[in-house]
């Protein structure tokens, strides 16, 4: 009997226009999908009423976004859903990559100790956005209209004029803000006039969800060139309840409209189980379709409409950054324009959350379009390289890193108007980094407690020292009551690590914590304020917190030397050397003449060749020459 997830439909909500004399609302958010909710139950948390236009009648139905991040169960956590979310999701760690039937990568996401979560978790969206609507439905500040379509816009100085389609008719609301979380296809976007901006990839995805019993491990799976479907790609994901997620890449000659019927869709997906030995049967659930794009509209702040989530911008789905961006960009806005809306900030703080996300944005697709271009190559040379990166790998699996999917994880916002300068030469965690949550000991006269840094931290800010003596916990105190007195009601909490307890005043939370210390990179005498998303807004001596919250208000941190604009990679030299070799070669590919590739490459390995010995060039010949048969007779994943 199949577990698929069945959502419930809602009535279609009444509600009446409003009149001129009618006080406008604080913020109407227009999409109900997992961004909008987040966002109105971040704007809910600080005391703003919320009112969620939606123009379906239920929840999205299919898994979709069926990858959730570390990172967004943090958000979710802090939000009011998480424990629950976590009750029902499946954990995975890592996966395999394979070209044909043969392994060419085995890749683990970061678990460690002192890790609170684990780095990713499977669950349909549609039962992720069944919880956050329950939870919704328990807040009284937020109001959700169902079956209400965004229908026209018109824009004042200080206000926005919504005509809303309702099943009893035209309605209109004015709103002081609206937020545009309408998804890929946001009539907002369109209604404003905007476009997005950016790459179109060539590559083509069906999408598909099985009820299908297997025993086979709860991890990412990818076939390129697999026997069972020559040419194609597939990936494989494990849900909860014995549900299989399937993508399958479509060849360019493949016509979309026939490969996307259901008798096409459940011939690809038994030739590929066929191949994997399957003796059980599964039903097909539920199909869909996609091809990768990065996308972006220029700016997300445009006067009193605010874009946040696939409205504002799109990535390729390798490496599930869509969702789990969207999280980030309803966490950051929530507090930004709260701020705003309380009058603790002028309204270009929200212009820092163009910037910030916008370049989060690039950052996302910085990586997916790494991996689009590994999964699903545009380009002669780029699927010239693929293949041979895939072949080499099979015997040379330092190229594995290459084929990386590069899994999303939190971005950073040091570029950011917000984020302080920091004195040259100092390393670790920066202004603008995400700072990870971690198990912490909350320490007191009397006893230890176990705990987390996000729980200790809370919801909104937390002016974090470092090793203070009682005078400087003193200090950390007064800091954190007056940034608390400037941002009003947004919390703020002042934490101790490396301090001494009895110094500490009763309204610093104190820690052991020494790993935390290392993380962080942190020196004595130092305080780290901590943004409500998880950033580092800045790092400075406790004397110098002083200017936290004018900085905020004004939406622009002082001068001085500017924080290197990234992060070190992670990446080695020698990966970065064949990194760089992957995206050269592939360019100069697609650059020579068609009818003189094999010439130009003659050409490039004389030159290369010319630069190493004799038994180095011999030894290279001997790895690209090797080209291990397929073993077709072992079909099943390698353990």
């Amino acid at each position: 009997m199949s577990t698929y997830y069945q959502p419930r439909k809602y009535p279609a909500s009444s509600f009446e226009s409003m009149q001129p004399t009618d006080e406008a609302l604080p913020v109407v958010i227009v999409g109900g999908g997992p961004i909008g909710m987040a966002a109105a139950l971040g704007l809910a948390q600080r005391g703003i009423p919320v009112t969620i236009i939606e123009a379906a009648d239920q929840v999205s139905f299919g898994s979709r976004a069926i990858c959730i991040s570390r990172h967004s169960l943090e958000a979710a956590a802090r939000l009011g859903y998480g424990a629950e979310l976590e009750q029902i999701v499946l954990p995975w760690v890592g996966g395999r990559s394979f070209y044909r039937d043969q392994q060419v990568l085995h890749f683990r996401m970061p678990l460690r100790d002192f890790d609170v979560r684990p780095p990713m978790i499977n669950v349909s969206q549609s039962e992720y956005e069944q919880i956050v609507v329950d939870t919704i439905e328990r807040n009284p500040l937020i109001t959700l209209y169902w079956s209400a379509s965004i229908a026209g816009i018109l824009r004042g100085d200080d206000e926005v004029t919504l005509e809303i389609d309702t099943a009893d008719g035209k309605r209109h609301l004015r709103a002081r803000w609206v937020v545009a979380a309408d998804g890929g296809r946001s009539r907002m976007r369109e209604l404003a006039g905007l476009r997005l901006e950016g790459t179109n990839y060539e590559g083509r995805y069906v999408i598909a969800d099985i009820h299908w019993e297997s025993e086979l491990p709860a991890e990412r799976m990818v076939w390129f060139d697999p026997p069972s479907n020559p040419g194609s790609t597939i990936i494989m994901h494990k849900q909860p309840k014995n549900i299989w997620r399937i993508d399958y890449q479509l060849d360019p000659s493949e016509d979309a409209e026939i490969e996307t019927q259901e008798e096409a869709i459940r011939a690809r997906i038994t030739k590929h189980l066929d191949w994997l030995q399957n003796d059980l049967p599964w039903t097909l659930e539920w199909h869909g379709f996609y091809s990768a794009r990065a996308l972006a509209l220029r700016d997300f702040t445009h006067d009193r409409i605010l874009f946040a989530g696939d409205a504002a911008h799109l990535v390729p789905i390798f490496g599930v950054r869509g969702l789990n961006s969207g999280m980030e960009d309803a966490e950051t806005l929530a507090w930004q324009l709260a701020a705003v809306i309380h009058g603790n900030a002028e309204p270009a703080l929200l212009q820092a959350y163009s910037v910030e996300r916008h370049h989060a944005w690039e950052q996302n697709v910085a990586n997916a379009g790494k991996s689009t271009l590994i999964m699903s190559p545009g380009s002669h040379g780029h699927r010239t390289t693929r293949d041979a990166v895939l072949a080499l790998a099979v015997n040379r699996p330092e190229f594995g890193h290459l084929i990386n999917p590069r899994q999303s994880s939190a971005t950073h916002a040091r570029i950011s108007p917000l984020t302080w300068p920091v004195a040259e030469g100092v390393t670790g965690v920066l202004p603008g980094d995400p700072v990870d949550d971690r198990k912490v000991r909350v320490v007191t006269a009397a006893s230890a407690v176990d705990s987390s840094l996000n729980v200790v931290r809370g919801t909104g800010f937390a002016v974090l020292g470092v090793g203070l003596d009682a005078d400087g916990s003193s200090a950390l105190a007064a800091a954190a009551a007056e940034l608390g007195a400037a941002l009003s009601p947004e919390s703020v909490r002042a934490v101790l690590v490396g301090g001494a307890v009895g110094g500490a005043p009763a309204d610093v939370t104190v820690l052991d914590a020494p790993d935390l210390i290392e993380a962080l990179g942190a020196r004595a005498g130092e305080a780290f304020v901590i943004r409500p998303d998880g950033l580092v807004l800045c790092r400075v001596p406790v004397a110098g917190l002083s200017g936290v919250a004018d900085a905020l208000r004004t939406g622009t941190a002082p001068d001085g030397p500017a924080v290197p604009a990234r992060p070190a990679d992670a990446l080695t030299d020698d990966e970065e050397r064949r990194e760089n070799v992957w995206l050269g070669l592939s360019a100069a590919i697609d650059q020579a003449d068609e009818s003189d590739r094999e010439g130009f490459l003659t050409r490039l390995a004389l030159v290369l060749g010319s630069q190493v010995g004799r038994r180095e060039f011999e030894e290279a010949v001997a790895a690209a020459a090797d080209t291990s048969p397929v073993r077709v007779a072992e079909l099943t994943p390698q353990a």
